[in-house]
């Protein structure tokens, strides 16, 4: 099994962890070669892989500063090969904002980076208010009620369509 695939990922509270352990998960059971990091944990050269994959969740609406700055300083690399961008977060629950060109985060991101990967995704993410701080429970509240979401503070919603992510996962190995 070559190990030609590498994952990325920025997570604040395990969902985009989730889905990026699902999609290597389904790529093993295809026989393909996959090695997955953490922003914080990745020092290897991204030079040894055909295919680069990022996943970043957003907080506050913005996406992770290091997978941000990570995307600058390997620009070139990245556009060299073939290179995938997914983005977790809790306003593509709804689905008129479930798609890359929909989703008003990934639209803002790629306004303000200069980079474009071969392919782009977004999958919702996972809304779980006993998790979060008093402050981060306040403001995701604030923000749910101001979107017409969630506001329970007991609420434990995962909003993550499986059979999409599962779906990119077979992508990825045809891109």
């Amino acid at each position: 099994m070559q190990k030609n695939l590498l994952i990325i990922y920025s997570s604040v509270d395990g969902q985009t962890l989730k889905i990026c352990n699902a999609v290597t998960k389904h790529l093993k059971e295809n026989n393909q070669g996959v090695d997955l990091f953490s922003i914080d944990d990745f020092h290897g050269d991204i030079n040894a892989y055909d295919k680069i994959v990022i996943g970043s969740s957003i907080r506050y609406g913005v996406h992770h500063k290091k997978i941000i700055e990570f995307i600058k300083v390997h620009k070139d690399e990245l556009e060299a090969k073939t290179s995938i961008f997914f983005s977790v977060n809790l306003v593509a629950r709804k689905a008129e904002k479930n798609a890359p060109d929909t989703n008003p985060y990934v639209v803002k991101f790629f306004k303000t980076i200069d980079w474009e990967p071969t392919y782009v995704e977004v999958f919702a993410g996972k809304i779980d208010y006993k998790k979060y701080t008093f402050f981060d429970r306040k403001m995701i509240q604030l923000i749910m009620w101001m979107t017409k979401g969630p506001t329970n503070k007991d609420a434990e919603i995962e909003y993550t369509n499986w059979d999409r992510v599962k779906d990119f996962s077979l992508k990825l190995i045809d891109l």
